[in-house]
């Protein structure tokens, strides 16, 4: 969330005016207790040996409040309200200290406001923060920005804000008095927090303060994800004044917020006084709301959002404030954009709070809400309060936590002086000296470490057997002491070794030595003068050795071939009862997902509703015991083509995990019976949507269509490039592109599927599958299979997103949909390709880069063809250019009608602060 105070306009003085009372005024302490060294209230030494008992809700005393560019050591009680803040020195080591300019200086800015601290050097820098819960509970992250021109250039700068190792959100501000603030509620997995700017060449990153409060665990849940705020609206305010601590237990910011045609109502008696809510709402908040004029009328508003492919969570609060008589009552309901949406029948309490929101979130490129009152309603809606959280999906993985456990106490016991802090690997770049892999599935490792000319002192740390990936390690030019350690030859993927110019002692290793002599590792231990390279040079200190060892050598010998001519026996007995067939080979790895057969029966409701039919048999709906759907594909007895296409896609699923890959949740293997169990993608399949085949569905949008385009892409490069061996999956197809209720898009079926089971293999020489019009016609002609014949398939999906035309145009007399489109691409006439449902509603370059990557995908000799990687890229690009000019296009609209739009204060998305009235 930002707050806008601009000195251009009549209004912003006021506004500003009020927030940096109310900012200034927040918090006071009831209990005085001295600062932690590390900005944590309480006592240091108990939050560092142990971790603290639980607070109460309302108790913010373990907040971190922290005021960027402070001198170190220094600390301050704000004389109005008692909130102590800390310099931010003991939480990041990086960054210069500045002050704002004088012009920008009042008596009401708060102290906080006054200094900054700037990132003039590196990509990255990232503080710190571990409040005294830890991991597992839920925090509210606020960060704030303002600019000042503390660096005299006169030059606002723009750059990224990350939590952890995912993007929270970028930082845009108008002027040098633009005061902007990002607020997240983030459950982080581990104990420390970690908040990071990154420069993306707009000027050095800053920032002015950060806080961290405690929020209650199951107040504001989501599937996956943290929640930014996007607003959060105090309706019917009578002071128009922002509400926070004390009045807020949470230290939330409401904004007063009121519609015309409506009128506030309000109460002096405080609401909740004699209950404890889930929320805590503050009563001053709660004690006002709106209502339409016209008391048969509803209590519309519109949140214009852009991105459809945004989602939110919405929170609107209710309290009875009128004391009803006998003869009168106030029930309503909610509708999202035309559809009910929360509770049917909705009743609220006099002076008790209520919420209504929705368990699964939302999206759409507008929010349209209606209010309306039932038909046994005699009072008219009424709205008290409303927030909403835009869904931040963390889908970076943090880097491997052995790793970061490793490389941190590596850092500790060399007191590395580099700008080591964060995560190890990401975002943006790794550690200075690290080199990380990260395929974009997995969680990265240090696969590099080179610490070399680095003032090293010390043995070599025994640390560095955490990091199990490493390749590459460089000590050289130190002062390193002791042996070379054996343990560095159990680092098994080593493959280069360095450790010249220090003052190592002893001999190398044995097994180091031997791997270097196979080629297998690069080992360099010159300029040591106390070290002795060879294999040699252990001194023979028991004389009896080697006969003892050939003695034991000649016992071992005559022992294992007694082992294995007794195994060789025991095992022509034993071969049947060892051999197993595929089902029974599947069935023993998948035992925790089996389920009986009247367990499937009773899950379809006796196989009542049918999903769809092909070669294997039949899919059906169903419903298990904890409300979870998901879709049973049933073994037809009479298919045989079909069990070789069922056991393929049982084992080739066992193995693979992608989100954009359909997930088995189970099997029945029980006689004649066998199925697998999927989750159930509510939305259908893509080419559903294509056709209009369900008429209950709407046009997918443009950008919808590149959202579900980089998903499949994702799920068809992790079969590619993420599986060892690689997977083509040799039937994709846009009915097996299936669609999740918020339209996030996985690959299916799987039947035909082949892995390579050799690493070296280039192609496979099998029988020819798929279907007609999304077949490689390489593949179709030499029956050599590659990667390359999944891509031509899906440079076919990418023409019927663009055309909505299917492969095979059978109105244009069963035309192939490549000869169609190349038609018109020779003319350069992109309008009569595009699906004319799209009305003309999308970026012309957008559609000409995608339609260029799907022609890179159609040679018919397949070594001229892109890899999936290289279509990923491709499309992410022309995604982010096509949200980039909706953004610039809803901005236009905006401006139109800027005259019927409501006067508030700028948040998040640069949008107004309250929703439009229709």
């Amino acid at each position: 969330m930002f707050v806008e105070c601009r000195g251009t306009y009549a209004w912003s003085s006021k506004v500003c005016l009020i927030f940096l009372q109310v900012f200034a005024l927040t918090i006071s302490m009831e209990e005085s207790v001295a600062l932690a060294s590390d900005g944590v209230f309480g006592n240091s030494e108990s939050v560092i040996n142990r971790k603290p008992a639980r607070r109460k809700l309302d108790d913010i005393a373990g907040s971190i409040n922290i005021d960027c560019g402070l001198p170190e050591d220094c600390k301050y009680i704000d004389a109005e309200t008692g909130l102590q803040y800390t310099s931010d020195a003991s939480f990041i080591r990086s960054g210069i200290n500045k002050n704002i300019s004088s012009k920008f200086s009042s008596t009401t800015l708060h102290k906080s406001l006054t200094n900054v601290r700037s990132f003039p050097q590196g990509k990255r820098n990232c503080y710190t923060l571990r409040p005294p819960e830890g991991h597992g509970t839920m925090y509210l992250i606020r960060a704030s920005f303002m600019y000042g021109n503390y660096d005299e250039l006169n030059q606002v700068p723009q750059f990224d804000l990350y939590i952890g190792v995912n993007m929270w959100d970028s930082v845009k501000l108008d002027n040098a008095s633009h005061l902007v603030m990002k607020e997240i509620l983030h459950a982080p997995s581990d104990d420390d927090i970690y908040v990071c700017l990154v420069n993306i060449g707009y000027g050095e990153p800053f920032i002015s303060s950060l806080e961290v409060r405690h929020f209650h665990d199951s107040s504001y849940k989501t599937e996956s994800g943290s929640l930014a705020l996007y607003r959060r609206l105090d309706a019917g305010s009578t002071t128009n004044e922002i509400v926070r601590f004390k009045d807020d237990a949470y230290d939330r910011i409401w904004f007063p917020y009121n519609l015309p045609d409506c009128e506030s109502l309000n109460t002096t008696v405080p609401i909740d006084s004699h209950a404890e809510t889930e929320y805590k709402l503050p009563s001053k908040v709660m004690t006002t709301a709106i209502r339409p004029m016209n008391s048969s009328a509803s209590l519309d508003f519109d949140f214009d959002i852009g991105d459809s492919t945004l989602e939110f969570y919405v929170y609107m609060h209710f309290a009875e404030l009128e004391g009803l008589q006998e003869n009168q009552t106030r029930n309503f309901s909610i509708t999202l954009n035309g559809n009910p949406w929360g509770e049917a029948n909705i009743v609220p309490k006099y002076l008790h709070s209520r919420t209504v929101n929705n368990k699964q979130p939302v999206r759409g490129s507008k929010l349209k809400f209606s209010i309306y009152k039932t038909l046994n309603s005699s009072l008219p809606p009424i709205l008290n309060a409303m927030e909403i959280y835009m869904v931040k999906g963390l889908l970076q993985a943090p880097t491997c936590q052995e790793d970061v456990n490793g490389i941190s106490r590596i850092k500790s016991f060399y007191l590395v002086e580099k700008n080591w802090q964060g995560d190890p690997c990401a975002p943006v770049q790794p550690w200075d000296g690290l080199t990380c892999s990260n395929n974009g599935y997995e969680s990265p490792r240090i696969i590099s470490l080179k610490l070399s000319s680095s003032g090293l002192r010390g043995t070599i740390s025994p640390s560095l057997l955490n990091l199990t990936a490493l390749q590459f390690l460089d000590l050289s030019n130190n002062s390193l002491t002791g042996e070379l350690p054996e343990f560095l030859s159990r680092l098994s993927f080593l493959t280069a070794l360095n450790v010249t110019g220090n003052k190592l002692s002893g001999s190398v290793p044995p097994d180091l030595i031997a791997r270097s002599e196979k080629g297998s590792l690069s080992l360099s231990v010159a300029n040591n003068p106390d070290l002795c390279p060879s294999a040699q040079c252990k001194e023979n200190k028991n004389s009896v050795g080697p006969i003892v060892a050939a003695v034991v050598s000649s016992l071992v010998i005559i022992f294992l071939a007694l082992v294995i001519i007794w195994s060789l026996k025991r095992r022509k007995k034993a071969t049947k009862s060892l051999v197993r067939s595929p089902e029974e080979t599947w069935s023993l790895k998948m035992e925790n997902q089996r389920f009986r057969y009247l367990e499937i029966v009773s899950i379809t409701n006796d196989f009542q509703t049918v999903l769809g039919t092909g070669g294997f048999g039949t899919v059906y709906h169903g419903c298990m015991l904890n409300g979870t759907q998901v879709a049973i594909k049933m073994l037809s007895q009479s298919s045989k083509q079909g069990m070789k296409e069922f056991r393929n896609e049982a084992r080739l699923l066992m193995r693979v995990h992608h989100r954009n890959l359909a997930s088995l949740v189970g099997y029945c293997h029980e006689g004649t019976n066998m199925g697998l169990i999927y989750e159930y993608m509510a939305g259908g399949n893509l080419q559903n949507y294509l056709s209009g085949a369900d008429i209950s569905t709407s046009p997918l949008s443009w950008i919808e269509r590149l959202q579900i385009a980089v998903d499949a892409a994702q799920g068809l490069e992790y079969m590619h490039c993420g599986c060892k061996p690689p997977i083509i999956h040799r039937d994709v197809k846009t009915a097996n592109i299936l669609l999740s209720e918020k339209l996030q898009a996985k690959i299916a079926d799987f039947g035909f599927s082949r892995f390579f089971s050799i690493e070296s293999e280039t192609h496979a020489t099998t029988a020819v599958v798929g279907t007609i019009g999304y077949i490689d016609p390489e593949y179709y002609i030499s029956n050599r299979l590659t990667e390359k014949s999944d891509v031509y398939s899906f440079g076919i999906v990418l023409l019927e997103l663009i055309t909505g035309k299917p492969a095979i145009i059978k109105d244009e007399d069963n035309i192939h949909i490549v000869q169609w489109v190349r038609s018109f691409v020779e003319r350069g006439d992109i309008g009569s390709i595009v699906d004319p449902r799209l009305q003309g509603n999308l970026n012309t370059n957008s559609v000409w880069r995608v339609l260029e990557t799907a022609m890179a995908c159609l040679p018919p000799i397949s070594i001229q063809r892109v890899t999936m990687s290289h279509v990923v890229m491709q499309l992410k690009e022309c995604l982010e250019e096509e949200k980039a000019h909706d953004q610039t296009r809803r901005m236009e609209e905006q401006a139109t009608k800027s005259s019927n739009l409501i006067d508030l204060y700028s948040l998040d998305l640069e949008l107004e602060m309250g929703p439009e009235a229709r």
